[in-house]
């Protein structure tokens, strides 16, 4: 049995091939965090624009109740990786 087809997310910028890490860590000694473009997309219309939930859901063409569930994954990851000293990829 086949889930519902996925929505076409509108993403504004391509963020996928920024990487984080922490410093004086080797990369390849880090676990990593991946945070999807839509992800960040989310992340950078509700925080850093400063938008209302319903304003970033119809910038990227999604419901307001999945993008509450894509910022509450993606402030989460971020929070794993400063805690846990992780790297963040994004794509």
């Amino acid at each position: 049995m086949r889930g519902r087809k996925p929505i076409q997310r509108h993403i504004d910028a391509d963020h996928s091939h920024i990487c984080f890490k922490p410093c004086g860590v080797k990369r390849n000694e880090l676990e990593k965090v991946a945070l999807g473009e839509d992800e960040m997309e989310a992340l950078r219309l509700s925080d850093y624009e400063g938008l209302y939930q319903q304003e970033c859901a119809d910038k990227m063409g999604i419901s307001r109740t999945t993008f509450s569930r894509l910022i509450e994954s993606a402030r989460k990851k971020i929070a794993d990786a400063l805690l846990h000293t992780k790297a963040i990829r994004i794509g």
